[in-house]
């Protein structure tokens, strides 16, 4: 019985928080763009963005244990991808436009919000539509805004890092950012339930979640990725590769990333 009050108080909450969410975005979003200077537009837009998802942490009772430098300049940070719940747990940490699959516009509530909140969205195998998107990324940075992507393009179960898809990575070469990765990890019980996978939806699996009594996440931002003089192809097989071995050593202390970072630089003299 206590499960079940627990798991209705919570359902409650999460409904209270996408409607403040709608009141958000169709309300005070617009007034700020209205009324507002640019800039002042934009930190207050970041601010209730971030606000909004440290509220839905709360609920999911979601404990994150961070690792790294947060970057300062604008920069693209690459993540491996597990789940949805991944976007909770970046978004709140720093402001930052989502990349993102065309299929979350048809989530409940959560595609409109996406949308308003200003994720670029990309449609599969619509070439035309990367190019756009390309053009998105450029703008951002240049108007020194993060963006984050998951360049292996699904979610995986956290056991390994996919391909990237290069593509994600050629906005960052041409306004010459940086691009830093991030590796996330699931920990206890969540390790199991919180991949978000195969014919999952959205729905069941926010359930699944707010069952659950704690969802415990490590984050690690590993050092920057200069993009000066290189090709999508290298900056991508080098982000993989760090991500790759930051989730396979679990480098989630301060002295692990820079022990890895003097690796890193050891063997590019080589």
């Amino acid at each position: 019985m206590k499960l079940k009050l627990r798991l209705l108080k919570k359902l409650t909450l999460i409904i209270l928080l996408f409607a403040y969410g709608l009141i958000i975005t169709a309300a005070i979003f617009p007034i700020l763009n209205l009324f507002c200077s640019v800039n002042y537009s934009k930190v207050k837009r970041n601010t209730l963005k971030t606000h909004w998802l440290k509220i839905f942490s709360t609920i999911m009772n979601l404990s994150i244990t961070k690792v790294g430098e947060l970057p300062v300049e604008a920069v693209l940070l690459v993540s491996n991808h597990i789940s949805w719940l991944d976007i909770i747990v970046l978004g709140q940490l720093l402001p930052a436009y989502f990349v993102a699959k065309s299929d979350i516009l048809s989530w409940p509530v959560i595609g409109y919000l996406s949308m308003q909140a200003g994720t670029i969205f990309i449609r599969r195998g619509d070439k035309k539509q990367i190019k756009l998107t390309a053009e998105k990324m450029v703008w951002v940075l240049k108007q020194n805004s993060h963006i984050i992507a998951f360049p292996e393009g699904t979610t995986t179960l956290g056991e390994e890092v996919l391909d990237f898809h290069s593509s994600l990575f050629q906005p960052a070469i041409l306004n010459r950012s940086a691009v830093q990765p991030v590796v996330l990890k699931y920990e206890g019980i969540a390790m199991q339930q919180a991949p978000f996978i195969g014919d999952d939806e959205f729905i069941p699996h926010l359930i699944k979640m707010l069952s659950l009594d704690k969802i415990e996440v490590r984050v690690c931002f590993l050092p920057l990725i200069s993009c000066f003089g290189r090709d999508r192809h290298s900056v991508s097989f080098e982000a993989r590769e760090m991500i790759s071995e930051g989730l396979e050593k679990c480098l989630f202390t301060e002295n692990d990333i820079n022990q890895c970072e003097l690796s890193r630089k050891a063997i590019k003299c080589q």
